[in-house]
């Protein structure tokens, strides 16, 4: 599961500057961060979940974890990489306007 999304959220508000630096905003831990860390801590969050799904799965198909348990981490990796696509589009779309910008 994301944990680390509701820090950035919590920056971007307090920030009170959308188009501002968020590099020196505290996140809720009260610790700054900058962007790159947070994307750095997404990407590691999403990571942990795929792989929790797969464990939850292959310890199913095994008769080792008990049918709720294995939805709900199969459930949690499906919400972790559609966010991921999404973000990748989002990424994608961006650059793609970037390119198109006239000098």
């Amino acid at each position: 599961m994301v944990t680390n999304i509701a820090g950035v959220l919590s920056a971007y508000r307090q920030s009170g500057n959308p188009g501002g630096d968020l590099a020196g905003a505290a996140d809720s831990s009260g610790k700054g961060g900058s962007f790159a860390d947070a994307l750095k801590n997404f990407g590691t969050d999403a990571v942990d979940a795929i792989k929790a799904g797969e464990q939850a799965a292959a310890a199913g198909a095994s008769g080792k974890a008990n049918l709720a348990s294995v939805v709900t981490a199969m459930d949690n990796a499906d919400m972790m990489l559609q966010t991921v696509v999404a973000i990748r589009d989002k990424v994608i779309a961006a650059y793609q306007s970037i390119v198109q910008t006239a000098i």
